[in-house]
């Protein structure tokens, strides 16, 4: 009876079959998963790069200064602008902001980047190719912002492969805004949005606001 408990109290081997078949049940399953996780990072990192042109806000076109300031008006255009730029994107909003050095696209950048938190980063508008594939490489995936000058923006668009029949901007067309989506797969589209102030009823309203999509 003695040997007939301890025979009860030993573990049954497994047989040898049995742990084969449960192994071989587990590695579809981490194949499966690492799998996931790959196609995961990869559609994480090839997401949609949006890149926002406006042009800086307005100034005084009778001035002989080659760096002018914004004047009243620009100044609130560029607030404006920030009331539009902040919202843009419901879920995330603007992640970096660029300007080039001039005196009027920081001062359109400025209360964007303060309302967001963002630092304005300067940058040579001119430098076209140079430029645009820095942003491409740094902030794929993201939305970002460019402030440049009027004969600046059409080369930076068509540099990502946008629209090429961007208009030629009057001296006093400061109203519009290019939107350029890239994706990681698909035709890159370009966006044409309309910002400015209209009258109602004898009052000054501001947030006049309109899109329409811009043909290659």
């Amino acid at each position: 009876m003695a040997i007939s408990r301890r025979a009860r109290g030993k573990r049954r081997p497994i047989p040898l079959g049995f742990e084969r078949r449960r192994g071989s049940r587990i590695m579809p399953i981490m194949g499966f998963m690492l799998v996931c996780l790959g196609l995961a990072w990869f559609f994480e990192s090839q997401a949609t790069t949006t890149i926002i042109f406006v042009r800086h806000a307005d100034t005084d076109l009778a001035t002989v200064d080659a760096n002018p300031h914004l004047n009243s008006l620009g100044r609130q255009r560029a607030e404006l602008l920030a009331d539009v730029i902040q919202d843009i994107d419901v879920v995330a909003g603007v992640d970096v902001i660029y300007a080039s050095r001039h005196r009027r696209t920081q001062e359109t950048a400025f209360p964007i980047g303060e309302r967001l938190g963002l630092d304005i980063q300067t940058r040579d508008p001119y430098l076209i190719e140079t430029f645009m594939n820095q942003v491409l490489l740094d902030h794929k995936g993201e939305i970002v912002l460019v402030v440049t000058l009027e004969d600046a923006l059409a080369p930076l668009v068509e540099e990502l492969h946008g629209s090429k029949n961007i208009p030629a901007m009057t001296p006093n067309e400061y109203g519009n805004i290019y939107i350029v989506t890239i994706p990681w797969f698909g035709k890159v589209k370009t966006l044409r949005l309309r910002y400015g102030f209209y009258d109602r009823l004898e009052e000054s309203i501001s947030g006049s606001f309109s899109g329409t999509p811009t043909r290659r």
